[in-house]
């Protein structure tokens, strides 16, 4: 079930009017996972076995680590639970499929069978957030929580549960614990946050897409000028659809009188790559670096191996992004990036001498030739975008230079909106916000395709 969609809008309109009448009984859990639980199994029912499974799994096993002297072991079969679902479902093809290309190598006779079982929509994120719960719980941080019906909506709340953000439990349990404050300024700015959201995705990167889509699908066709734009196109693409369903996310939730972290902050305007993932989906780069990047031991234990974590990290982030090798090398890619611009002193030092109008713009540069690894079906495709890029003609990219507009409007707006000071009174009267939300719903009707566009983020 797509947030953009008919299905959901009738979804939502039976959802919310039960959530006012149950949120201060008992039962608001209750309603919130057979709800969630439902929205989930529109794409599959059968995988709510998955879902259901390792939520039962990961409560009682986290109950006994709490009390138990042997944390560790417990602790190890949380994380064999989830993380040999994760490498199942994800990673097993991609596993058998190079085995056989290594045995096939070396002149073996011998094959291993190749399993490709459909990928569970989320299981990436709600994996991580159940991992991060049986870790928090094993480092103290938190206690176990007792009741397995609000254990179960945690892990599968509907508004996050498919490409996050991901939530802590120190964050979001609570707020299952208590009454949420549904009030009217909550609804219509949660409505808001979803409006805005819906834009990204719709009048921004769903069209955006269609550029993108069709050059990096025949690139050997293509020069210069056209790869480029493409590549440019798809930086702002994968931006506006993620930071879309986040804000779509956020809107829910917040209309429902829930709270969900923020995800993305500006990324684009960053003045070093470190910058950059504190601002791009922040919720998975903070999950990487306090439960991977720390405890390989940081920055603390000498350059050499303060190198060897931010490498290690970015590996590891691009191989949770997909299983494929143009991911592990996109992660790797960044982590060079990153060890050159912070732990190689003389060019650090001479990036901060730059202006920051110039650091912004080589992180963009940097950010934005690193997606072609992301966006490329294989490492091979990869570098034949990056070769052409450099060695082919300049043509006409043909490109849908209109699509500008909206996605300096958005991104001026939000760059208001995320400012440390606060917004200019002006952009918070009535009539100013209806007139902005009276061009985007313009526009969508305006720019709308036939049918719904999945996320990106829902291959991972």
């Amino acid at each position: 079930m797509l947030f953009h969609s008919v299905d959901f809008l009738v979804f939502f309109a039976i959802v919310f009017p039960v959530h006012l009448l149950l949120r201060k009984t008992p039962y608001m859990n209750a309603w919130l996972l057979a709800a969630s639980y439902v929205f989930y199994a529109w794409w599959n029912p059968s995988y709510l076995l998955l879902i259901a499974g390792t939520t039962i799994i990961d409560f009682y096993v986290v109950r006994h680590l709490e009390t138990s002297s042997r944390k560790r072991y417990w602790l190890g079969v949380s994380l064999f639970s989830n993380l040999g679902a994760l490498a199942f479902f994800k990673y097993v093809r991609f596993f058998t499929v190079n085995v056989n290309a290594l045995l096939s190598l070396l002149g073996l006779p011998f094959e291993l069978p190749v399993l490709a079982p459909v990928l569970p929509l989320g299981i990436s994120f709600f994996t991580f957030q159940s991992l991060s719960y049986a870790i928090d719980v094993y480092r103290g941080a938190i206690p176990a929580e007792r009741n397995l019906i609000r254990y179960a909506t945690y892990v599968s709340f509907f508004p996050q549960m498919i490409s996050g953000p991901i939530c802590r439990a120190g964050s979001l349990l609570p707020q299952l614990r208590t009454a949420p404050d549904v009030s009217l300024s909550r609804f219509t700015s949660g409505a808001s946050m979803f409006l805005i959201g819906l834009f990204k995705k719709v009048a921004i990167a769903d069209w955006l897409g269609l550029y993108v889509d069709r050059v990096y699908g025949a690139p050997e066709n293509f020069q210069s000028p056209a790869l480029i734009m493409a590549t440019v196109a798809f930086a702002w693409q994968i931006y506006f659809d993620f930071s879309g369903y986040t804000d779509m996310a956020r809107g829910v939730a917040r209309a429902m009188g829930f709270h969900l972290t923020q995800n993305f902050k500006a990324p684009y305007t960053a003045s070093d790559l470190g910058e950059f993932w504190g601002r791009w989906n922040i919720t998975v780069s903070t999950w990487f670096r306090d439960y991977v990047y720390i405890p390989l031991g940081g920055n603390r234990e000498g350059r050499a191996k303060g190198i060897r974590n931010v490498l290690l990290t970015m590996v590891t982030s691009g191989v949770w992004h997909g299983a494929s090798w143009s991911f592990i090398l996109w992660g790797l890619v960044h982590g060079v990036g990153r060890v050159a611009t912070r732990d190689l002193g003389f060019l650090s030092s001479l990036i901060g001498r730059m202006p920051r109008v110039v650091q912004r713009a080589g992180v963009f540069v940097f950010v934005t030739f690193a997606w072609i690894f992301f966006r490329s079906r294989s490492v091979g495709e990869a570098c034949l975008i990056v070769f052409r890029i450099f060695t082919s003609g300049w043509t006409d990219p043909r490109f849908p230079v209109l699509l500008l507009i909206p996605i300096v409007f958005v991104w001026t707006y939000q760059l208001l909106e995320n400012r440390e000071t606060p917004a200019p009174r002006f952009w918070d009267r009535l009539p100013v916000r209806i007139g902005i939300a009276s061009f985007m719903i313009s526009y969508l009707a305006l720019v709308s395709q036939p049918s719904a566009q999945t996320f990106i983020y829902f291959n991972f």
